[in-house]
This record gives C-alpha cells, structure tokens and sequence, in this order.
C-alpha cells in the first residue's frame, strides 16, 4: 500500500471515530434524553368482567409481558368461586404455571389488605406463594406501622395507592410523602387519573414523589377536578398532559412498572390498551430537556 493511502486510511478512521465519540448521543448535553428504562403492563383490573384464563388470553394477544392482579378477582372457569386472593397454594402454582406458559410475569397485586394483624400475614404469605416484588393497598392509617413491618418481615415492598380526593386517605401526594419517609418499606402507586379527578397536576405528584414511586396505574380521563363524574378515555384522548408526565418520569430516569389500568368498554378494550401503551412508547422515543 503507498504511504499517501496509509495517511488517507488513518484519517478517515480518526474522523469517524471522532464522530462516533461526539455525536448527538454522546454530545455531553444532560438535558437531551431519548428512550425509557421502565416497564410497561396492564393492571388485570382491566379485564374484572372475564375469567382469569380468558384476560391472560388478552394478555398474550397483546404482546404484554407484565400484569399486575387484584385480590378480589373473581377468577371464573377453572377456579370456582375462588378469588385470586385467596387460592389454596396449589392454586397459586397452576396460576403461575400459566401465567409463565404465557411468558408473561406478575409483578405486583392489589391486594385488600386485612382487619388484623392476622389477616395482614395471611396476605403477605399470599405475595410470597406468587414471588410478588410489591403489594398494591390503600390501608387504614392505624395499620400503617404495622403493614410496614411486615412488609420487611417478608421482604415485600408495599405501594400505596391513591384514589381521588373525597374518598381516599391517600389522594394527596404531600400527605403521602410524609407518610412513606417514616416507614422505609413503603412507597407510592401513583394514578395518574385518580389525581387528575382530585384536581391536581400528575406530573407534579409525581415529582412530589420522586424516589419513592413503586409503580404506576396509567389512565387517562375526561375532565378534571370532577371526581366519580370523571370519565375514564383512553390514554392519550382526555385531559392529561402526558407529555409532560412522560417528560417527569424520564427526568427522574424512573425504572419501575407502568401498568395500564383501562376502566371502559369493558371485555373489548384491549385495542385502546395497545394504543395507550404504544403512546406512551411514541412520547418517550422523544427528545425531553431537564430545563
């Protein structure tokens, strides 16, 4: 090879690599972020009117690797009278079985809780039988010491969930804040919906609970401020600025579960679940600054 296409050679490598050291994605700049780092799923609220066996069906169709269960599921066909909260443990092992054959996982459940001590235990050994990574509950306040404790008994977290402003302890993200900084084994479940049917701004609770946020319930609505009036739409179609909760959640570079909680057209929503999941998808591929 003659020098003069040694020396041509060695100066096209030295710009491409300085090109590949100082591109768009490697320029230093902080503020300009693309992409999200957490995972996505439905919460099975979602499917409350079909057998268990028939919402995992959803599930699969919908190409959804992550599900979030609730206690009170009536589970149908398969499973009697039996809610989900209170399978035996060989009940538990052929859910799971299932919901693996799925490739699917269950993170997280909403859970009813208990009355006692007692019950509190009964519900916990249920999240250790399932490998829950966080129960989902909106205890009584008197309980609160007492869930915390076991929740690092078992080494399951425990998320407390807001519903809207009227009938729910937890609405408020400053009074939840100050509850989860004196018990290290809570945190928050943050719908979105639920806050904006108390009137307030999503994506400033979620920057209120910065740090402390478990998991999300996705949902959009109609109106805010009007709670039970408030009607549930399709991510992306009603009134919250996703744009900015998206812009929130990539700020914080939040890592845990969004499950989307559809609370319409019942047994045929799983179009609008796809479509809220693929808009939340299309707002995080977007360019956000920190500014």
């Amino acid at each position: 090879m003659k020098k003069n296409s040694i020396y041509t050679c060695l100066i096209g490598l030295a710009t491409l690599l300085f090109a590949a050291c100082n591109g768009p994605e490697n320029s230093g700049n902080d503020g300009d972020k693309t992409g999200a780092s957490w995972k996505m799923g439905v919460a099975l609220y979602s499917f409350n009117n079909l057998p268990f066996t028939a919402a995992l069906e959803k599930v699969d169709s919908g190409k959804i690797k992550y599900v979030e269960g609730f206690s009170f599921y009536k589970l149908g066909e398969g499973y009697g009278d039996t809610t989900m909260g209170t399978l035996s443990k060989e009940g538990i092992l052929k859910m799971k079985d299932l919901i693996a054959q799925r490739q699917t996982k269950m993170v997280s459940m909403y859970v009813g809780g208990g009355n006692n001590v007692e019950e509190w235990k009964q519900t916990f050994e249920m999240a250790k039988e399932f490998e829950l990574e966080y129960v989902t509950c909106e205890p009584l306040l008197a309980h609160l010491d007492m869930v915390d404790s076991l929740a690092g008994v078992y080494n399951i977290k425990v998320a407390i969930h807001n519903h809207w402003k009227g009938i729910s302890l937890y609405w408020n993200p400053d009074s939840l804040l100050s509850i989860i900084k004196t018990h290290k084994n809570l945190g928050a479940c943050a719908d979105i919906g639920h806050w904006t049917r108390s009137g307030l701004d999503a994506a400033k609770c979620l920057e209120t609970l910065q740090g402390h946020i478990l998991g999300l319930h996705l949902k959009d609505v109609d109106q805010a401020g009007k709670g039970e009036a408030t009607a549930d739409v399709t991510v992306g179609t009603g009134v919250v600025d996703f744009t900015k909760v998206v812009a929130e959640l990539k700020r914080q570079d939040y890592k845990g579960m969004i499950f989307v909680e559809c609370e319409h057209n019942f047994g045929e929503n799983l179009p609008d679940i796809v479509n809220s999941m693929s808009y939340i998808d299309k707002l995080s591929e977007q360019k956000t600054s920190d500014k």
